[in-house]
């Protein structure tokens, strides 16, 4: 584990990395953080530009300034990394992600589910007699008190993609 400043403020941050889609490149970004005792809260990867063959990796992780400031500059050193953008700080950014919740029950319980479920607009995507699955996208707080309030009402599994940002405004990557 890296050594922590006394007294120094733990921030999440939102890295957006730009990087060569082909194999092992995740495992390098992965043995980066797992090297360094960095741990990562969210972790997406998708191609984003079938032309160039990159992919974008939307990592998580938490830390002080120092330690974010560091993994930054170490991944922006990795070969096949063409940019890092820590969204956090340097854009406005839009974050977005979807979850699967299954809640069982009946009666009263699995009517406050059904209403719930309209008040933070997830939609039904599977029903039996005695459960649900919900789909819910969002902010992933609006996610995080959906599933707390689905708890006690039967609450049995859930599925989460992890968080997926881009800046605002018109200019890309």
């Amino acid at each position: 584990m890296p050594p922590l400043v006394k007294d120094a403020k733990i921030e999440r941050h939102t890295l957006s990395v730009l990087v060569d889609n082909e194999a092992g490149v995740l495992a390098r970004v992965i043995a980066l953080f797992s090297a360094r005792g960095y741990n990562i809260e969210s972790l997406t990867v998708a191609e984003v530009d079938q032309a160039v063959h990159t992919s974008r990796i939307t990592v998580v992780t938490t830390g002080t300034a120092m330690m974010i400031e560091q993994i930054k500059a170490q991944l922006d050193r990795l070969v096949p990394v063409h940019k890092v953008v820590d969204l956090t700080v340097e854009h406005d950014a839009v974050e977005r992600e979807m979850a699967l919740v299954k809640v069982a029950g009946t009666g009263e319980k699995r009517v406050e589910a059904m209403r719930l479920s309209d008040i933070f607009r997830a939609r039904v995507i599977d029903t039996t007699h005695t459960s649900f699955i919900f789909e819910i996208s969002g902010a992933p707080s609006k996610l995080d008190k959906f599933i707390d309030l689905m708890r006690p009402l039967g609450l049995v599994d859930v599925s989460r993609t992890g968080v997926v940002a881009i800046a605002r405004g018109p200019e890309g990557m």
